[in-house]
């Protein structure tokens, strides 16, 4: 350090100093300015973009609240699709127990006509075939009861009898 006093010089120290301030007027003047403008710049973009992404930050936030709000009316349109389906289903069910039965019935009711006419047919048949039996019978009676003489006026008395009564 002595040697740093020794070898000091005020017209040296003087002009470095002026050399200093015209060095610092002139970095003022011409790189002062463009550096706080590139730094402000710079400061801009990046609140520009803080804020851009504050504001894609609200909108996704407003896009997931749509998508859910979206979900739940999907959902809910789902449940009521089903609850219908469902309803619609137990309708055509039903209708077709109510359209078989009333196919059943319907089935049965002709089933029991055509018994019935046939239960008629048969003891019409039955009668028929009865009636002509007797008739055969009657008449295999009259032959036989009617070749006797005796016979004949023995009938012949009891039906006169059997008509007075009556």
């Amino acid at each position: 350090m002595d040697q740093l006093l020794h070898d000091f010089s005020p017209g040296l120290f003087f002009m470095q100093a002026i050399i200093l301030i015209i060095l610092i007027v002139l970095m003022i003047k011409f790189a002062w300015k463009p550096i706080l403008d590139a730094l402000q710049t710079r400061e801009d973009g990046i609140q520009d973009a803080l804020d851009s992404a504050e504001k894609a930050k609200l909108e996704m936030a407003n896009l997931n609240a749509d998508n859910e709000r979206l979900l739940k009316e999907a959902r809910a349109e789902r449940e009521t699709m089903m609850k219908e389906a469902r309803e619609m289903k137990a309708k055509m069910i039903a209708d077709a127990k109510e359209e078989a039965q009333a196919e059943a019935n319907k089935t049965i009711e002709n089933a029991q006509a055509a018994i019935e006419s046939e239960k008629k047919a048969a003891v019409a048949e039955l009668k028929n075939t009865v009636a002509s039996l007797s008739v055969e019978i009657a008449e295999k009676m009259v032959k036989s009861e009617l070749s006797n003489k005796d016979k004949q006026l023995e009938l012949v008395n009891s039906m006169l009898n059997d008509a007075k009564l009556n």
